[in-house]
């Protein structure tokens, strides 16, 4: 278990263009689901699955202040999405990616394009755990099990069901890169 009792997990995939609803579905359970859990959500804080999970987790029974983060690419605190408890306004654009993905302790990925690629190659530079939802497309089920090079010896973990999800996030989470 981690020394820090904040347990941060950073949700990355499409943004409100190329989100479909399957996918925006699938984020408000999840989001749901990790603050049902106890987990704070750091997300790139705009739409699509972002505003999703943010959403999903204001309906959690353990719902509670603060976690949801949202590390936007612009200096403006209301480009955020409206279900963002915290907003980090960086200025930086798409450069705020790597934020985003260093801030979680697992990173889990659903869906996505370039913007997902890059914080999932990201991630494995960094040596943070991720988890790829399979079953929706995207740069995620491309690489969901895959060893991206020889950085690390594990691979990519996977998931097809939310649950399997949140026990990969949960594993991922509690095992000693996590």
């Amino acid at each position: 278990m981690k020394s820090q009792t904040i347990r941060l997990i950073s949700v990355i995939g499409p943004n409100r263009e190329s989100c479909t609803p399957d996918i925006y579905q699938l984020g408000m359970q999840l989001g749901e689901a990790l603050a049902d859990a106890g987990y704070v959500i750091v997300c790139g804080g705009l739409g699509g699955l972002m505003e999703a999970v943010c959403k999903g987790a204001r309906q959690s029974a353990h719902y509670r202040v603060g976690c949801t983060i949202g590390i936007i690419p612009t200096l403006h605190c209301s480009d955020a999405n409206p279900y963002c408890d915290i907003v980090i306004p960086t200025g930086l654009g798409i450069a705020r990616n790597l934020l985003v993905v260093n801030t979680g302790h697992v990173v889990v990925a659903v869906g996505g394009g370039a913007g997902t690629l890059s914080e999932i190659a990201f991630a494995w530079q960094l040596g943070k755990p991720i988890v790829c939802y399979t079953g929706m497309g995207g740069w995620s089920e491309h690489l969901a099990g895959q060893v991206l090079d020889s950085r690390m010896r594990s691979v990519i973990r996977k998931a097809s069901t939310l649950q399997e999800l949140m026990e990969e996030i949960t594993r991922a989470y509690n095992s000693p890169g996590g």
